[in-house]
């Protein structure tokens, strides 16, 4: 058996799920104070799913990449949470590690959950590295992940999930050339 007298980066998770903060908790204990809960008053409720955004390319054997984030946008909205510190402009050193942001969704099925998953992917922008959000959105499309039945060994048993186009939106590139046009006109 293992046993951490930290919070491992999954708490998210248990947060979601049971409704109650943690990290609270541990100051709680810390201050001398009890828990503010009973273990048999804890109750699961729904599905969370928590995404680890790292500034790596998962098409080139998940390489670091490291830089500076040209644009960040936080996706939000009911059962959406962002645990981060970047920000447009800030650069993400190679002395650590590469993770970015937690993304985590929750939902009462795992379909919703899944669903919002993926919208939340879509909307989020992190601009300027290459990061593991578009290999989450592949997993989440994955008939076998949806359907639930798979273990640990799922990541590697499908190496052709690396195979993704990274194509920008047609929305995303007019708005780019209306700047590009406004820029230009001195608007």
């Amino acid at each position: 058996m293992e046993m951490n007298t930290r919070l491992q980066v999954e708490h998210t998770i248990t947060e979601e799920i049971t409704g109650i903060d943690i990290v609270r908790e541990q100051i709680r204990i810390a201050s001398g104070l009890p828990l503010s809960v009973k273990q048999e008053d804890i109750q699961h409720r729904g599905f969370a799913l928590q995404f680890r955004i790292n500034a790596e390319d998962p098409k080139n054997n998940f390489l670091p990449s490291f830089g500076k984030i040209t644009r960040y946008y936080a996706p939000g909205g009911p059962g959406v949470r962002t645990d981060t510190a970047i920000y447009t402009g800030y650069t993400i050193p190679p002395f650590y590690d590469s993770m970015c942001l937690k993304l985590v969704v929750w939902a009462l099925t795992w379909e919703e959950a899944m669903d919002r998953g993926l919208r939340a992917l879509d909307d989020m922008r992190l601009q300027g590295v290459k990061t593991t959000a578009a290999y989450y959105q592949e997993i989440l499309r994955n008939p076998e992940f949806r359907s639930g039945q798979f273990n640990t060994s799922f990541v590697e048993s499908h190496p052709e999930l690396t195979n993704y186009s990274i194509k920008r939106k047609p929305e995303e590139l007019a708005l780019a050339i209306a700047a590009a046009i406004a820029a230009h006109a001195g608007l």
